[in-house]
């Protein structure tokens, strides 16, 4: 018997449509994974420079905040004003007072003047497109700092120092963090904030990712070490070749499906959110005569699977900025909801307080997504509490007013969270139209030591009642502070004197031990009654 041979002709067509296949499926592949690599480093120089245009707005701000109030000085009353506005904001490290030629007169913390390398002249600082702004590098020496000038008068003004450091700029994926840097610079080149785990002359080759804002003289700048991105989001490369050497076809959908994959810190917020790992805690309010437990608000925490929370700070901002602190929200009060569902059932004046972002409370569907939630949870809307908060601007106060008083019609309650140091005023306490007030941390935290607090916070009880709303003060850590709200007219409150924000189970044991407490105290008062 004889053997058929393939012919040349078609062992040389398999093996050219074998080596064609190979060869575009590696060129594909990698364009593929370079392409994605670029719009996921230039997404992250983005957030870089959101962060920085954020950081420079909570400057201006504080500034036009200072401004608004008349002449800013050098004596003690006028620099515990400004020693205020940078405890308000995080972003700004300290605030000066300067001649028009920018040389300095005094500090809300004279004691950094000491830290200062450098200073610039007027001439040498950048122009906003804001005409009113001016932003310039400080030498100091732990590095640089970029800060904000604002004339107040012909005379003088008034300068922002900015921490731009890497609570802003620690933004890169674990495979890249050790090699890459996240620099910001002024539009001259002058670097004023970076972030980076090892000294730039350490770093290889490098591929540079820049993007300049439209509204200051700033610029982001992403820089990864080329060798770094040979292994990153790399691993579609291996199963694509496999299949582009069996089969072309698959190879398109393949490839598809690697350009489909994102990472980043976005995209860590969306697997958490996919794994539902964002979980309620819970702190509880309390009268502050009696200490009996009138409810709690609701704190989301992230909880990775390997068992490690995620400080809120590190990712409420983002989640906020990026759009998903609604399904945030939803999956949070959903589980909350779930979880307090035989108490609330039990104790129908028991409530729970959970945080609406400004935007989220005037979206569209916003009421009648809560109303599902909360009915599908079999929970009365009276035992809801929405608090607005207060780190973002309402956009449209008429357009929230509307929605408060359709949330309110329909019994849910709304509270404004972070009253007097957020962006509430006067007008939108009284324009809004929420059931409550929430006084800030800052406040208690000196009202047994500073006059003027106990002042502040009695004038905002006065108004609340006027306007029919009641008083929540947050932060409580001593009996000290309980007394003078007592004195002050406040009635109930939150804090770690009572309890810092538990998990479930634990808040359930802590709540199950207060009621125990309860019990065995009326039945001491109702023997020596009949006694």
């Amino acid at each position: 018997m004889k053997l058929r041979l393939p012919g040349v002709v078609q062992i040389t067509m398999v093996t050219a449509s074998l080596v064609a296949f190979v060869a575009g499926g590696h060129f594909a592949a990698r364009a593929v994974i370079q392409g994605q690599q670029s719009r996921q480093l230039d997404e992250l120089t983005d957030v870089a420079l959101h962060r920085s245009e954020v950081a420079i707005d909570f400057g201006t701000a504080t500034l036009d905040e200072l401004a608004k109030r008349g002449p800013v000085g050098c004596d003690p009353a006028s620099l515990q004003a400004v020693r205020l506005q940078v405890y308000q904001r995080a972003a700004v490290k300290d605030i000066r007072l300067v001649n028009r030629d920018g040389s300095v007169i005094c500090s809300a913390y004279s004691e950094t003047l000491e830290f200062d390398n450098g200073w610039a002249e007027r001439s040498d600082m950048l122009r906003s497109r804001d005409r009113r702004i001016l932003l310039f590098r400080v030498d100091q020496i732990n590095g640089t700092a970029l800060a904000v000038l604002r004339d107040v008068d012909d005379k003088s003004s008034l300068v922002a120092i900015l921490g731009i450091n890497s609570n802003l700029f620690d933004i890169m994926p674990a495979e890249l963090r050790a090699h890459s840097e996240v620099r910001l610079e002024l539009s001259t080149g002058a670097e004023v904030g970076a972030f980076s785990p090892k000294p730039r002359g350490e770093f290889s080759e490098v591929v540079s990712f820049t993007n300049a804002s439209e509204r200051h003289p700033i610029q982001a700048i992403v820089r990864v070490e080329r060798s770094a991105l040979q292994h990153w989001n790399g691993d579609s490369y291996w199963p694509t070749m496999l299949i582009a050497a069996g089969l072309g076809l698959a190879f398109g959908l393949l490839l598809t499906r690697a350009t489909a994959k994102i990472e980043g810190p976005i995209a860590d917020i969306d697997e958490g959110l996919a794994r539902q790992e964002f979980k309620p805690f819970y702190q509880p309010t309390f009268d502050l005569r009696t200490g009996s437990i009138r409810g709690c608000e609701v704190l989301a925490r992230w909880i990775r699977a390997d068992g490690s929370i995620v400080p809120p700070m590190s990712f409420i901002p983002l989640a906020e900025t990026s759009g998903r602190i609604e399904t945030m929200t939803w999956q949070i009060l959903e589980t909350a909801l779930k979880e307090l569902h035989p108490r609330l059932r039990d104790d129908k004046y028991f409530k729970v307080s959970v945080n609406i972002v400004p935007r989220h409370l005037v979206s569209d569907g916003f009421i009648q997504t809560l109303r599902r939630v909360v009915a599908g949870a079999k929970v009365s809307p009276r035992q809801i509490v929405l608090e607005v908060t207060e780190r973002t601007e309402l956009p449209d106060l008429n357009k929230a007013a509307a929605v408060v008083k359709q949330l309110r019609e329909f019994g849910f309650r709304v509270a404004m969270d972070d009253v007097g140091v957020g962006h509430s005023g006067l007008s939108q306490m009284k324009g809004l139209g929420a059931n409550t007030i929430k006084i800030d941390k800052f406040f208690v935290d000196t009202i047994t030591e500073d006059g003027s607090a106990a002042t502040i916070i009695g004038m905002l009880v006065r108004l609340a009642r006027d306007l029919h709303m009641t008083v929540i003060a947050e932060g409580i850590e001593t009996r000290a502070q309980i007394d003078a709200l007592v004195a002050c007219g406040v009635e109930e409150g939150q804090g770690y004197f009572v309890s810092p924000p538990l998990p479930f189970a634990r808040f359930d044991e802590f709540m199950a031990k207060r009621q125990s407490m309860a019990f065995a105290e009326d039945a001491v008062r109702e023997a020596a009654r009949v006694a």
